[in-house]
């Protein structure tokens, strides 16, 4: 585990999971033993890539920890509202179920910023995760086409030569010298 290779957001939900984990153990598996499940899939999303390269997570990092991050918070705020009744206790019980809300809390933010710093695409299933995806450049830009020639004003239309009654219509049989004549 290196610490030093992981960002910011990585670092809080590790830390976060790290006192999910803790917080279940004080609390003897009362309801933060939700947290401590939860808290160890976290540290496994995180840390896979570092223990082995090769492994192929099945959808981004950010993806990943938004599930299970998502899930151990609202875990957290459901803890949190079943000890409501018993405040008044205090002891290792009451800490370590406090612990485990603080860590589900942690892990759910620190998740979400995860998953907002990876573009906030939610990517499950196939995808290489330990590796950002490569965008190819765009393509260069055409070089402006010279303007086109514009075609000239057309002439107006000569109004058509208004009709003779002389004129019989549909005959074809004389040339224009005859019926003129």
């Amino acid at each position: 585990m290196d610490f030093s290779k992981l960002n910011a957001n990585e670092k809080l939900a590790a830390v976060g999971a790290a006192l999910a984990i803790v917080g279940a153990v004080l609390s003897f598996g009362g309801g933060g033993s939700f947290g401590a499940l939860t808290g160890i899939v976290m540290l496994v999303i995180i840390f896979l890539p570092q223990f082995s390269p090769t492994t192929k997570l099945p959808g981004s990092k950010g993806s990943l920890m938004l599930i299970v991050g998502g899930v151990a918070g609202v875990g957290a705020l459901l803890s949190l509202l079943a000890i409501f009744p018993y405040l008044s206790l205090i002891g290792g019980y009451f800490f370590g179920l406090l612990l485990g809300i603080v860590g589900g809390v942690l892990m759910g933010w620190a998740s979400w910023q995860e998953f907002q710093a990876e573009g906030g695409k939610f990517v499950i299933g196939g995808t290489d995760s330990s590796a950002p995806a490569a965008t190819p450049p765009p393509p260069p830009a055409a070089p402006a086409a010279p303007p086109a020639a514009q075609a000239p004003p057309a002439q107006p239309m000569a109004p058509p030569e208004p009709m003779t009654q002389s004129e019989p219509m549909g005959r074809t049989d004389e040339s224009d010298e005859e019926r003129r004549s």
